[in-house]
């Protein structure tokens, strides 16, 4: 059960596509730990919804109501793709809950995805389902599989028919099940496996088009104003693919990946600057700010508890409980900063700036400096970052202090972020980013280090045990070795960053 009142688990299946004369095969015993049973046959009968573009699907969201399952008055489905996961990987958030409004969790949790679009249903499908249980030895249950013949409708007349097998394993079951029920299926005659939802199916081509906002092709030779657009657009698509996952608050990744796309976009505007309109791009990195600053508070408590609780682990079993409640004032930290920032998600100046955003990554303001090639523009841009960036780099002593440490890594994230948009016409900035990508690594862990003693130390005060102080200390001791250690391999990595036949292409 998520905050918002709806039950969401991440959802793990294949599909496969069967020709009208499959016959499912016996699937008890395929393995000594498999036993398979009949369930029932069902018929099934579901309405999707999006907006009249499409976007929901398009974005690999699904939301539908079904009855012939569950309680009488049906429920309410959205499944949300788990992104990085190849598409095998959604989310599913239900609701039982009758036809006639959708219910407010799951509503909330697609505010983002939908924007300002409203809902309205794009297709109806009823589905014959034959669908068999697979249980362990002992009657644990560990998946299914659904062979479904699907109807899809318009108004009372069948428009047209497909048929899909799917394999559903729960979460815990043997990550070998999926595969072994896979190749028993497909050596019954079932075709390869596909990803495409049965909406996919149902809506056809429409269905198929690439999510808000389109990434150009850059082809040969582009233009600097197709770099921008591809750049501005891919940053958009990530945050509004993420979104959904920091909605429901599934892991860190969509945290961490919406918060990258918003520091890529002010950072590439900034880059870009010669090539785009100035008042325009000001306005979008001064709105961009104050959501890279709520997700940057969440990810902060993030990282800071991850690494707590490693450090925790290694203590011994008298002192790891004391570290233990130690965290768990981090984790009420977290959970202040998730608040506002959903609470900012809800807004609607978020939504209109996702308006704006996926318009920005459509047709950007730009001047006419960016119809040169990209090839002829964009060093002398990339250098602009990357020259500030060795000047800093040079000014260091000996020993910078932990703040000279820590701005030399934003310079290098700049730099870094510079040379990845470059790289999208230039495969040499691609080596170039690279380096710098591991200078920014060495920063961060130093940076990570300095923060975490910061927070133990801010931690031990009124109200703490002399166990909790006591542990704190020796947490302090690993952090201050930790970012001592990182301190000694920055000029290595700083050297590896600046040499001339990996920055020899930038104009200096």
């Amino acid at each position: 059960m998520t905050s918002r009142g709806v039950d969401a688990a991440v959802e793990h299946e294949v599909k496969l596509g069967a020709w009208p004369g499959f016959r499912l095969p016996d699937l008890d015993g395929i393995a000594p730990w498999v036993r398979a049973a009949v369930s029932s046959d069902r018929e099934l009968s579901a309405t999707y919804y999006d907006a009249p573009d499409l976007r929901l699907v398009r974005a690999g969201i699904t939301i539908r109501h079904r009855t012939g399952e569950g309680g009488a008055t049906g429920k309410w489905t959205a499944k949300i793709p788990v992104p990085g996961s190849g598409g095998e990987e959604r989310t599913e958030v239900t609701v039982d809950a009758g036809p006639e409004k959708v219910p407010p969790g799951v509503a909330a949790v697609l505010r983002g995805a939908l924007r300002q679009g409203d809902l309205e249903p794009v297709a109806r499908l009823v589905t014959r389902r034959h669908l068999v249980e697979l249980r362990d030895g002992g009657g644990r249950k560990l998946g299914e599989v659904c062979d479904d013949e699907v109807s899809v409708l318009e108004g009372e007349r069948v428009a047209a028919r497909f048929r899909e097998v799917e394999v559903e394993v729960v979460p815990g079951a043997p990550p070998a099940l999926i595969p072994l029920v896979v190749d028993h299926l497909r050596g019954a005659g079932a075709d390869e496996p596909d990803t495409t939802p049965k909406l996919v199916r149902a809506l056809g081509p429409r269905a198929l088009a690439p999510p808000d906002p389109p990434v150009p092709n850059l082809g040969k030779d582009p233009s600097a104003a197709l770099v921008v657009r591809a750049a501005i657009a891919s940053s958009v698509q990530r945050l509004l693919a993420h979104d959904p996952v920091v909605r429901l608050d599934a892991g860190e990744v969509g945290v961490h990946q919406a918060r990258v796309s918003t520091r890529r976009l002010r950072s590439d505007l900034k880059t870009f600057a010669p090539l785009v309109d100035q008042a325009w791009a000001d306005s979008l990195r001064a709105d961009l700010k104050g959501l890279a600053d709520a997700l940057g508070r969440v990810r902060d408590a993030d990282v800071l508890g991850s690494r707590l609780e490693k450090a925790a682990a290694d203590l011994d079993r008298v002192d790891a409980p004391h570290a233990t409640r130690l965290v768990r004032r981090l984790g009420r930290q977290r959970a202040m900063a998730q608040a506002d920032l959903i609470e900012l998600l809800d807004s609607a100046e978020y939504l209109a700036l996702l308006e704006r955003l996926v318009e920005a990554g459509r047709n950007p303001q730009l001047t006419e400096a960016a119809e040169a090639p990209a090839a002829k523009v964009l060093p002398e841009l990339v250098s602009v970052p990357w020259r500030k960036l060795r000047r800093d780099a040079g000014r260091l002593g000996r020993h910078p202090s932990d703040e000279e440490l820590h701005q030399l890594r934003i310079r290098a994230k700049r730099a870094r972020y510079a040379a990845e948009a470059a790289a999208r016409a230039l495969p040499a900035a691609a080596p170039h980013a690279s380096t710098i990508a591991d200078l920014q690594g060495v920063l961060g862990d130093q940076h990570d280090a300095v923060v975490a003693e910061e927070w133990l130390r801010g931690a031990v005060g009124t109200g703490t045990s002399r166990q909790q102080a006591f542990v704190a200390g020796l947490l302090v001791t690993a952090e201050r070795k930790a970012a001592a250690a990182e301190r000694q391999r920055w000029q290595t990595a700083w050297k590896a960053a600046s040499r001339r036949k990996v920055a020899g292409w930038l104009r200096s």
